[in-house]
């Protein structure tokens, strides 16, 4: 199969869809593969590395497209690159399709077939290419929040960890999944007063055990969350329904009960966010301040440590790749139930229930 690797346009997202060893696995199972050129540099990865490798370096991702049958990146199309896909193309990179009509539209239009790294899920429910950037969000999303707390950037001018004699500081984290526990990971780290709420009463027991007497587990419901709103210097957003429009659970009124100066986190923005005054922000201009509270609302996060995140993303999706490239999507499809997950839009169909949803398209089952 012949492999096409653009470079990404997002603002300020530094990833690639493949490093250079993953290039030179995909070559030694005889696929060609096309990297556009300087696709690696926020990576640290040259082209003569990717040329080591096997690929083919070209210069313009029309170039890119045009030769491959198989696109892999790692953030969704952007406008400016849709004139380039042609019916059949396999897509394979981050959807986060809920939160975008528009985009799902035009993959159904055009014929796309797009498999989504965030929905491929496993028979244990566990999504296994969004985890290592969940941990990433989770993580920086504690580190941005204490930075943002900072007085110069409208924040309360609050020190997590505190010091001998003064309060630490409060963190709320709704949702206990992977993004909720590596926040909470972090904030300890801190030295912080951490609170975190989830539905899931094994989940809090699992958190309990793990940190014991270091936080406080609540179950998420209005009543502790309004609570945790009052007290919270920082208030970290994970919660994740996979496929859909994350669930707006802080209204615009809630802001009114929080402290002046509070930073609030929404590391579900991808989906559209927990709160009803979330926008998607970027790396250089990553805040704004709604009824004095401050709100972070990156939508690629782990895109600023991009040597991190990039091989920690590749090394998961590398086997799905490999997959469809070896056998081509219809048999790796049916070979592989998590894959077939993963699969979002089809033949000008919705496939996933859920992003169908949540965009309010029609809804055609898959059938291998």
């Amino acid at each position: 199969m012949k492999i096409g690797v653009p470079k990404e346009i997002k603002r300020h997202e530094y990833r690639v869809g493949l490093t250079p060893q993953c290039v030179r696995t995909y070559v030694s199972h005889g696929h060609q593969v096309y990297v556009q050129a300087n696709s690696g540099a926020g990576t640290n990865a040259g082209d003569a590395l990717y040329k080591e490798s096997g690929a083919e370096i070209v210069n313009t991702a029309q170039e890119v497209f045009e030769r491959a049958e198989m696109i892999v990146k790692v953030k969704e199309p952007q406008p400016e690159e849709y004139g380039y896909f042609r019916e059949g193309h396999v897509l394979f990179t981050y959807l986060h399709l809920a939160a975008d009509r528009e985009l799902t539209e035009f993959l159904m239009e055009r014929k796309v077939n797009a498999v989504a790294y965030e929905t491929i899920e496993l028979a244990d429910r566990t999504l296994p290419c969004l985890r290592p950037m969940s941990e990433i969000a989770g993580r920086l999303s504690t580190q941005e929040g204490a930075k943002y707390l900072e007085k110069p950037f409208g924040g309360r001018g609050v020190l997590l960890g505190g010091v001998p004699g003064v309060p630490r500081g409060k963190v709320a984290i709704i949702g206990g999944g992977t993004v909720g526990t590596n926040a909470c990971k972090i904030a300890c780290g801190m030295g912080a007063d951490v609170t975190i709420l989830d539905l899931d009463a094994r989940r809090l027991e699992y958190l309990d055990d793990i940190f014991g007497s270091r936080i406080t587990t609540l179950y998420s419901n209005e009543s502790n969350l309004l609570a945790c709103l009052r007290e919270a210097d920082l208030v970290i957003g994970a919660v994740l329904i996979p496929g859909e429009s994350a669930p707006r659970l802080i209204k615009r009124e809630h802001l009114g009960l929080m402290k002046e100066g509070a930073v609030f986190v929404d590391v579900a923005i991808d989906q559209g966010g927990i709160a009803e005054t979330s926008k998607a922000t970027t790396h250089d201009d990553p805040v704004y301040i709604v009824d004095n509270i401050v709100h972070y609302c990156v939508a690629n996060m782990p895109g600023a440590v991009a040597n991190t995140s990039t091989n920690a993303l590749t090394s998961v999706t590398l086997p799905y790749g490999l997959k469809i490239a070896d056998h081509g999507l219809e048999e790796a499809l049916k070979d592989d139930p998590a894959l077939q997950k993963g699969l979002n839009t089809y033949n000008g169909s919705c496939v996933h229930p859920a992003v169908a949803r949540s965009c309010e398209v029609p809804y055609t089952e898959y059938t291998p």
